[in-house]
């Protein structure tokens, strides 16, 4: 009986393709350790999927830190279309579910791309910012609302995420905390279609959780540092 116990215990299988579950098994130990990443609220990682992932965006390798992190779906990302460019990367950025977007204005394609993986039942990750501020605080920085525009069309569930490092800088080997917070239901959002400035009051509402998420790690690393004095 115990050992049958023991076997309904183990880790569901990771969704996502052949190819980026194979990847995931070869990379993740490795790409743990140069990151050193730790996850913190492991259990709030949804066991469905067809959620969105937000996150601050600080380095490069912050898709990476949060493809790491959530071990149940793979997590879709857009990523410049410049990328794309680059023979072997751009394949290997494509495995890993990434597609194209164009920074430069509005690019209408890269959206329909995001709600159809949502629509599909799929995890799509979005940084609220943009682009990546390094060494700033996530408070002081600008956000656009691709976040909002999705979750409105898809009427999907929002996973806030912290990606802290210190200084909000990234460097091999330098401790990098992923936080994973409450998932927030679309329902409580309160959307109003009819109403202006939707898209900027959801955005507003998924950083600020982000943030706070961030600010409750820090209070608690400062307390434990002042403990040990």
């Amino acid at each position: 009986m115990k050992n049958k116990e023991n076997k309904a215990k183990k880790k569901p299988k990771r969704s996502g393709s052949r190819g980026y579950r194979i990847l995931y098994a070869l990379l993740s130990g490795i790409v743990g350790w140069v990151l050193n990443i730790k996850v913190i609220n492991k259990s709030n990682e949804p066991d469905d999927s067809g959620y969105i992932v937000c996150a601050n965006h600080s380095s490069g390798a912050d898709p990476v830190a949060l493809c790491y992190a959530f071990r149940k779906n793979q997590v879709f990302f857009m990523a410049k279309k410049e990328l794309f460019n680059i023979p072997i990367f751009a394949q290997l950025i494509k495995v890993l579910g990434a597609f194209p977007v164009d920074r430069s204005g509005s690019d209408v394609g890269a959206i329909k791309k995001a709600v159809s993986l949502v629509q599909q039942n799929k995890c799509l990750g979005i940084f609220p910012q943009g682009h990546r501020y390094k060494g700033e605080d996530p408070r002081n920085t600008k956000t656009k609302n691709g976040l909002a525009l999705v979750a409105t069309r898809t009427n999907a569930d929002i996973v806030p995420c912290f990606i802290w490092r210190k200084g909000n800088r990234s460097r091999p080997f330098r401790r990098t905390y992923v936080i994973i917070g409450e998932r927030i239901p679309f329902e409580s959002l309160g959307y109003d279609p009819d109403a202006s400035g939707e898209y900027t009051r959801i955005t507003d509402i998924a950083f600020n959780e982000i943030c706070k998420l961030g600010e409750s790690f820090t209070a608690e690393l400062e307390a434990k540092k002042n403990n040990k004095k």
